[in-house]
């Protein structure tokens, strides 16, 4: 609780940087009120000692900060040499389900504490996995991101995911709600549209937010239009939001996906998407790949203190590791780890 309150200021951004090394301008949107998170990518990687140098830099530059990373595994894994395991996609645990539950249980459990127990070695607070899509064989961004076509499939693999994230200390974070997998466009790109109807989406893409239940401590909504709910993409959707928190119950951070995609341009400015994904219901924002739309969006947008503020920053700031981080060395000699390598080893064919 302290470790939590200590963070409670945490602001609702979170940004990039540009580089391996923090420049005077990352330093200063780091140190940025609005600051609450820092996302990394490949162009931020050289090798573990250079990552571990970085992520320290911008724990001094702002102690408390959350560092994320997209890293699930399969084509979407931003660190992969100098010791990091090939992760496989996820699809290739609906495979293993297929053929053996009890073998894919264990091996999702595996794959999230060596995802997570590598990352929190090097510094990274958060991965944002797993992916909650369902796998329709459609999704030219999803694809093998998914873990199976079957929901039920799809909640049980990632509880298991998150019961081996949470062995290596680290938090979760469900995406895309309600459902990316139906619809074919990329929204990095496009605008995607869902033309289903409320009741079918909950009954199937939706469902494993709502069977997860406490076991989710994060979610990010899709920029996807579904135009039978609501005229707004489902980060900006009051509606979709409400649903997720008000009649699942859901209790954790919701994270906009970045507002520099084109799925989110429906919002207008940088600025006006930020506040439209923070008052449908979002607690942070978003900004990847566009530092000047960062500066633009840290010098906009104003923030009131308030219960609501004070809520979702405390939220954030239970997402940082509360348990104590094995660096890489000690990593190798504790005995779960190479256990675990092994299992995600024979999945990759590595």
């Amino acid at each position: 609780m302290n470790a939590i309150a200590a963070n409670a200021s945490l602001g609702p951004v979170m940004l990039d940087v540009v580089g391996t090394t923090l420049t005077d301008d990352d330093i200063r949107r780091i140190q940025h009120p609005l600051t609450g998170g820092v996302i990394l990518f490949a162009r931020n990687y050289q090798n573990r000692k250079q990552l571990t140098a970085l992520t320290d830099a911008i724990h001094t530059a702002r102690p408390g900060v959350l560092i994320a990373v997209d890293h699930e595994g399969g084509r979407v894994q931003r660190f992969k040499s100098d010791g990091f395991t090939k992760l496989p996609a996820m699809r290739k645990l609906g495979e293993m389900w297929d053929r053996n539950v009890l073998e894919a249980i264990k091996a999702a459990t595996d794959v999230g504490f060596v995802l997570a127990a590598e990352l929190r070695a090097c510094g990274v607070d958060l991965s944002f996995t797993p992916v909650l899509d369902l796998d329709y064989g459609e999704s030219s961004v999803i694809g093998d991101r998914a873990f199976h076509r079957d929901p039920r499939v799809v909640t049980v693999l990632a509880k298991s995911l998150n019961h081996g994230l949470a062995l290596a200390g680290m938090a979760n974070c469900g995406k895309h709600f309600p459902g990316h997998g139906f619809v074919q466009a990329d929204s990095h790109i496009a605008i995607p549209v869902d033309e289903r109807g409320l009741k079918e989406i909950l009954s199937e893409d939706a469902a494993p937010y709502d069977w997860l239940g406490l076991g989710l401590s994060a979610v990010m909504p899709a920029h996807v239009i579904y135009p039978k709910v609501d005229k707004n993409p489902a980060g900006f959707s009051k509606k979709w939001l409400s649903i997720l928190r008000r009649d699942m119950g859901f209790q954790g951070v919701i994270f906009s996906d970045d507002l520099s995609m084109e799925g989110a341009s429906v919002a207008g400015s940088v600025v006006d998407g930020a506040r439209a994904a923070l008052s449908a219901g979002c607690d942070m924002v978003l900004i990847c790949n566009a530092p000047a739309k960062a500066d633009e969006l840290l010098g906009g947008l104003k923030m009131k203190m308030s219960a609501a503020t004070r809520e979702s920053s405390a939220r954030i700031a239970a997402l940082l590791p509360q348990t104590p981080v094995l660096d890489w060395d000690d990593l190798q000699i504790d005995l779960r780890y190479p256990a675990a390598k092994q299992s995600v080893q024979l999945l990759t064919g590595a």
